[in-house]
């Protein structure tokens, strides 16, 4: 049991109440208040860590016991770090110790009471707020006795943490299922969907919001990055908007530097992250943009931060993600006559997938009688564009409004909608005074399969019907124009070129493609028609690009003109091997096919295109034994080289439950077909749930991960016995195994 003891410097009466030590129930308050896990509470000289709205414990020992006729105590709140604190605003708090528990005030007030006197020890209750200032709170002790001027000050020698309550009623940010809290809140790992909308990938990611000096970086990304008034650090609106800037650094020097290139130099790619801990413990212990960070990263530490101060908070993927630029809904493509895109002559894209947040709370600021905006509310720290005021912040957007296309909802529900729910328009470009020629419309092509982790369960959750209508249905076209017309745009809508249904076009991709593997693109042609043969003039392309859909490289293409005789099938063939497409991969290895094909003789041009990304090996995570708390166990790391050449430089980056500091594990140069190995000693820490996550890098291919979610089971009793019975206890263990 920790004690605090204070010093007085008063020279006053010894018959004053002195309060000579403070015990603060860090065990007991850590159970109740669900926040025994966080570092600070476990050290040997804590830190109290609660939740507002709650009652917590503290036990002052005196001189002499507590009369409840003669002595007056007063309990000072006042917050760490602001110079001047006020009552007005609500910086500074004073309340007097009521003499029964029951009396503690309002739900939004602060209140302390006397929970049972024991001779010089003195229990008393502390509740704060409901919507009490999320932040460090400094306490003083001010006792006197009735009728006398006379006085003793006492002060905590460390400040309190004060976090957002998702258990309580009145808080704003509560949750009601219990189930939910579990994964939104207290959950230290989860996982993060990658890949592309026909190959959905989810990579492990350690949030670890309960690791050393998280809470406090968490904090001081709030007040000092996103500089939140002190006043304003129980809103979680103001909260979340705040993070949404300071989690990227492009205005305020924030957590992460972002880096949408392939040269990663200076700093560490962000394929080669696992979780948020190493980068909130760098940024704290340096004060400067920790380097370098794509969608996931940033979503990754907005989550850590948001759970770790209690805001329920998830990770959202969106697959086939626009990026408007114009707030036009439409998200507009200019390709030329082999149907390469122009990059240079747009600023839209579509991202493979984008990673966002989703925060839970009450919109106050929105409801009306007619209208309820509660719930998860989207939240984007990625910096695409600027909001209204000028600075990279994206949310809070209400995801109900997002679905209803009210666009003009306070933050940014504009860019959400279009995320989601914009038209992919593509136009051939025929040069410098010749009409654009509208050659692809696709209505449904944005915002497929909003994938975020299941709760209890490590799978996928699809949530897009929270976000948009069903396709092709009448309330999402509805929507669509809806939010048009909100946004006053000059987007109209155009009719493809008329349809040829001579001629059938089918393109084709290989599902499952392993790195290391050749691949092929097809074409298929049909002429439908029973009389008349048919000229098929086209150009098949393979590009690779980055999942943002920019920085193309050209890897393959084959022009074609192939005569479909009447009634039969042709088939146009680009094969890719891995030689041709190896050297020329970016980041994540994310693929771009098209196909641009006319008919001779008439109006109708073909267009089509896809991304894919190929497939990389699993990680295996191997146990010797049963996982038993405080038992060292041998695991054992591997995953099989899929290239036709060798793996060199491999590191394998291990985190997970009790594992304090990342291990760096580097390994031989692997063989092709052979195997990447190696083994670690792992003695669990606490008995529960708890997750393993590996990484693994090397020279030739990266972003490849794997994890293991197991039970630790408690120690054997009979473990514990006394020596005398030493040879039945080895005797028991042995035949149980």
């Amino acid at each position: 049991m920790l004690i605090y003891a204070f010093y007085s410097t008063d020279s006053v009466s010894h018959d004053i109440l002195a309060i000579e030590k403070v015990d603060l129930c860090a065990a007991r308050n850590g159970k109740t208040h669900h926040t025994d896990r966080f570092d600070l509470m476990k050290r040997e000289i804590p830190k109290l860590v609660v939740r507002r709205g709650q009652v917590f414990k503290l036990q002052l020992h005196c001189n002499r016991p507590y009369n409840m006729e003669r002595d007056q105590i007063s309990l000072i709140f006042s917050v760490a770090d602001v110079e001047k604190p006020s009552f007005g605003h609500g910086t500074l708090i004073a309340v007097s110790l009521k003499n029964r528990s029951t009396d503690l005030g309002k739900s939004f007030e602060w209140g302390a009471a006397v929970n049972s006197i024991n001779g010089n020890l003195l229990e008393i209750v502390i509740k704060t707020a409901a919507n009490a200032l999320v932040t460090n709170w400094k306490m003083d002790i001010d006792t006197k006795i009735v009728d006398n001027n006379l006085s003793r000050s006492y002060s905590l020698p460390q400040p309190f943490y004060l976090l957002f309550n998702p258990w309580c009623r009145e808080d704003e940010v509560y949750m009601e299922d219990e189930r939910e809290r579990n994964e939104y809140v207290l959950s230290d790992t989860t996982l993060i969907w990658k890949g592309t909308y026909n190959r959905l990938r989810p990579s492990p990611w350690k949030l670890g919001q309960y690791e050393r000096d998280v809470l406090d970086c968490a904090l001081y990304v709030v007040a000092f990055i996103g500089k939140v008034n002190p006043s304003s650090r129980g809103n979680p609106v103001r909260v979340a908007r705040a993070l949404s800037a300071a989690v990227n650094s492009p205005d305020d020097e924030g957590l992460l530097l972002g880096n949408w290139t392939n040269d990663f130099s200076g700093g560490t790619a962000p394929t080669k992250w696992g979780g948020s801990v190493e980068i909130m413990q760098r940024f704290y212990r340096k004060r400067r943009p920790v380097k370098f960070a794509q969608c996931w990263v940033f979503a990754g530490c907005l989550t850590t931060i948001a759970r770790c101060l209690g805001i329920p908070s998830r990770i959202i993927t969106n697959y086939s993600s626009a990026h408007d630029t114009q707030a036009s809904m439409t998200v507009d493509y200019f390709v030329d006559d082999d149907g390469k895109v122009m990059e240079e002559m747009g600023a839209d894209s579509i991202w493979n997938y984008h990673v966002w947040n989703e925060v839970w709370m009450s919109r106050p600021d929105l409801n009306s009688q007619e209208d309820n905006y509660d719930g998860w509310q989207a939240v984007d720290a990625t910096p695409q564009e600027t909001s209204n005021d000028g600075m990279y912040k994206c949310g809070p957007a209400s995801v109900i409004a997002v679905k209803r296309g009210e666009v003009l909802k306070p933050y940014d529900n504009v860019f959400l909608y279009s995320e989601v729910n914009a038209d992919k328009v593509f136009w051939r470009y025929a040069g410098s005074g010749n009409p654009l020629k509208l050659i692809k419309k696709d209505e449904f092509g944005i915002g497929h399969f909003i994938s975020t982790k299941a709760v209890g369960k490590w799978e996928r959750q699809d949530i897009t019907k929270s976000y948009k209508y069903d396709e092709k249905t009448d309330e999402e076209r509805a929507t669509m124009l809806k939010a048009l017309k909100q946004a006053n745009s000059a987007f109209s809508r155009y009719y493809l070129n008329e349809e040829f249904n001579e001629v059938h076009f089918n393109f084709e991709l290989k599902d499952d493609i392993k790195i290391g593997e050749d691949f092929s693109v097809v074409i298929h042609i049909k002429n439908k028609s029973s009389e008349k043969k048919h000229t098929v003039n086209g150009n098949l392309l393979v590009e690779s690009v980055l999942y943002t859909g920019k920085s193309r490289k050209d890897i393959k293409s084959m022009k074609f003109s192939e005569v479909v005789e009447p009634l039969t099938d042709k088939s146009v063939v680009l094969e890719v091997t891995f030689d041709e497409y190896y050297k020329k991969l970016l980041d994540q290895s994310a693929f771009n096919i098209a196909c641009m094909a006319s008919v001779e003789n008439t109006d109708y041009e073909y267009f089509a295109q896809d991304d894919f990304r190929v497939r990389k090996p699993d990680i295996k995570i191997v146990f010797t034994g049963k996982p038993t708390h405080d038992v060292a166990h041998d695991i054992h790391i591997r995953l099989e080289n899929p290239l036709p050449i060798p793996m060199t430089k491999g590191v394998f980056h291990i985190e997970g439950s009790g594992i304090e500091e990342p291990l760096i594990l580097k390994i031989a140069d692997v063989q092709p077909k052979h195997f990447a190995e190696t083994r670690f000693a792992y003695k669990p820490k606490y008995v529960g749930s708890a997750k393993l996550v590996a990484k693994f890098t090397c020279k030739e291919v990266d972003d490849i991960d794997g994890f293991r979610v197991f039970e630790i089971a408690p120690k054997p009793d009979d473990m514990l016995m006394n020596e005398n019975n030493h040879d039945k206890i080895i005797s028991k263990v042995a035949n149980e195994e």
